[in-house]
Order: structure tokens, then sequence, then C-alpha cells
């Protein structure tokens, strides 16, 4: 069972995730568990103070190193007990590496992931030296806190274990996979507002419809992400496959 420790001054928000859908009912099944530690519980005073002022000055409060550092601690000692050896401490942040598909899938293969999930103007620069193993980003943007990328992470690594999704082809044929973006699907009914589902999808013939999806991402990949398309090495097949979509596209 993987173990998940988030540290949050809202621990509800992660209801919005585990509670429902594909993710809640993995954990329904045992396969995660995701605890969180409020940083409140381990302030020092009755106020239950947890951020402060910033040397130097400036706007905005930064969030207090000792309450951060014993709710890190609290996890840490709850996965150990849990029979997690070493859990990996991850602080969510706009300053980190990029999430992608490489670093969900080296995540999933961890034992324990302990998440710091930051708000105000950020931590105390002393926790992240002592206590974060990796720095995380969701995008380029600022969210007003961790949490909303925390779950990012959370619904990215739980879907990747086993048992989780009802077709495991449905992991492995997601966008990002293979550095292409996913192919269109279609349901029914077969003609929709005049839009009829592509013949080769009711051909039945597996090996056309096979290339025809493979065609369809690696041309939208093409078309709408050239960058994730130049780092993915495109076979003989393949080389054909986009150079037939492109010809079939260019007078749309």
């Amino acid at each position: 069972m993987l173990q998940f420790d988030v540290v949050t001054l809202f621990p509800r928000m992660f209801d919005a995730v585990t509670q429902d859908g594909v993710i809640g009912r993995a954990r329904e099944k045992g396969i995660y568990q995701l605890v969180a530690w409020n940083p409140r519980d381990f302030a020092q005073n009755a106020y239950r103070t947890v951020d402060d002022r910033p040397y130097g000055g400036g706007p905005g409060m930064v969030m207090m190193p000792e309450p951060l550092g014993k709710a890190i601690a609290a996890a840490r000692q709850r996965q150990r007990s849990s029979g997690v050896r070493n859990p990996r401490v991850i602080h969510l942040t706009p300053q980190g590496k990029l999430l992608n598909h490489k670093l969900v899938m080296e995540l999933a293969a961890e034992q324990g992931l302990v998440m710091l999930a930051g708000r105000y103007e950020g931590v105390d620069e002393r926790v992240a030296l002592r206590e974060i193993d990796d720095e995380i980003s969701i995008g380029d943007y600022v969210l007003s806190g961790g949490e909303l990328a925390a779950m990012v992470v959370v619904d990215c690594v739980v879907r990747q274990l086993p048992g989780v999704l009802g077709d495991a082809d449905s992991a492995r044929q997601d966008s990002f996979v293979r550095d292409l973006l996913d192919c269109p699907h279609y349901t029914r009914p077969e003609v929709y507002e005049g839009l009829a589902v592509p013949p080769v999808l009711l051909s039945g013939n597996h090996a056309d419809i096979g290339r025809w999806r493979l065609k369809q991402a690696l041309g939208k990949t093409w078309q709408r992400r050239p960058d994730l398309l130049a780092k993915h090495v495109c076979s003989d097949d393949e080389s054909r496959l986009l150079e037939e979509f492109k010809q079939e596209t260019s007078g749309a």
C-alpha cells in the first residue's frame, strides 16, 4: 500500500480527491492511504500560530519552521511505523521541477511520500534545507497554496498503481506516456449533430484502428504540442503516418 502524508493547513480539502471517483475507490480498496497533518497542531502557543512576518521586510507572511518541522517529523514517523523505511519528502512550490509523466512514474514506484503544501508567501527556507528531498511544481503559475498541487500529484500517481483502473491498458494509453497526446475518442450515437464517427472505428479491423489512432495521436501532438513531438523519436512507420496526417489536413 502506497502511503501519502500531507502537511497542510486545510486537511479537509483532500476529501475532494480521496472520497470520490477512481481515486476514492482505490482508497476504499486499500491501494493507498492518505493522512493529513495540520501544522497548527504543532504550534507553540495557544493561538496555534504558524506564520510570521518575513525578516528583511516585505509583503505577506511566511510559514514558521518549527510547526512545519514537527509536522513533517510526525509524518515520517507514521510512515516508518507503516513499514516505509525512507519516505520521500516533497515540497509543492512554483520553484520546483515541473511534474511530467516520467516523474509521476518515478513517484509511483516509491513506498511512501510526504508532501508539504505551503501557504502565504512560502515556507521558511531552513525547512526546505533540512527536511525536503524534492521540490515539484505543476505549472508556471501561482496558486493560493500547495494543496491543489498535492492533490494533482495524488491523482496522477494513484491511477498508475496496479488495480486502480478497471483496464490496465487505460494508463498505458494515456496522453504523454509516449510523449504524444491521446487520439480522439468516440462513443454512441454513430451520428451526432451531423458529425459521424470515423468509419475505420466501425470496421472491426484492429490493425487499421490501431494505425488510425496512432496517426491521430501523432497529428494532434504536431498541431498542439510540437515541443512534445520534438522529444518523441519517430519510427519510419510513425513518420509516414504523420506525413499522411499533414497531407490529409493541409486543406482543412
